[in-house]
């Protein structure tokens, strides 16, 4: 029986969501871990942080590597920060090449390097597939205040941001296999709902109240196939 869990992630995993009426970012009470945590008494410890890259989840899992092996599984979000832009360096100059946060070779080198150090220090890894973006909305969100046509010369076409995210996603497929440890697949819960755009946030890119309640439904129901 799973009694305690930890997960290393960015704000999706911390629970954060965009609320239209208060016109900011907030932390959502029901968020898929706090839900879990309600619905099975499994002990969750959450060491997620907004705008969290593979990088600086390193940073964080380090600070208490030699906790991972007093909790049953640790699971892992990374990637969403990862693949995202300098958007405004895009807007005043979208005829030059311009880098993601961190380039997919080295998100799949650095996640995989961190997989590593949680086995090295007695966890169970599990990962978590992204949710997927609304490329239209996020587009928007990106853009205010910017030049959204010299950003969309430089892009070619709203979906490649989807296309170019799903990238990321499947790497972090990949690393499950090349690691031979469970993934837990958000992204096919979100997709079968066939208008999952009302689970994301005005911003494109955050599940919203009912997306967080949708991963936890996905993560109760899948997580204790690993038991």
């Amino acid at each position: 029986m799973i009694q305690s869990v930890c997960i290393f992630g960015d704000s999706v995993s911390k629970g954060v969501i965009f609320d239209s009426v208060r016109n900011k970012y907030i932390l959502l009470k029901d968020s898929f871990v706090g839900t879990i945590e309600h619905n099975t008494n499994i002990s969750v410890s959450n060491y997620s942080k907004f705008g969290c890259t593979i990088t600086k989840g390193s940073e964080v899992l380090k600070k208490h590597e030699s906790e991972l092996n007093q909790y049953d599984y640790t699971l892992l979000e990374f990637g969403g920060n990862d693949c995202d832009f300098d958007w405004a360096a895009i807007s005043n100059a979208p005829e030059i090449p311009h880098t993601p946060n961190t380039p997919v070779s080295a998100f799949e080198q650095g996640y995989s390097e961190l997989i590593d150090e949680v086995k090295k220090s007695g966890g169970k890894p599990v990962l978590l597939s992204l949710p997927p973006i609304d490329a239209k909305r996020y587009f928007a969100w990106v853009t205010r205040g910017l030049n959204a046509d010299n950003v969309l010369r430089w892009l070619g076409d709203v979906e490649y941001i989807y296309r170019w995210h799903e990238m990321y996603n499947l790497a972090v497929s990949r690393l499950a296999k090349l690691h031979s440890i469970p993934l837990i697949d958000i992204s096919s819960a979100f997709l079968k709902t066939g208008h999952y755009q009302n689970l994301i946030c005005e911003d494109g890119i955050h599940p919203n109240k009912d997306g967080h309640k949708l991963i936890s439904e996905t993560i109760e129901r899948n997580a204790l196939a690993y038991v």
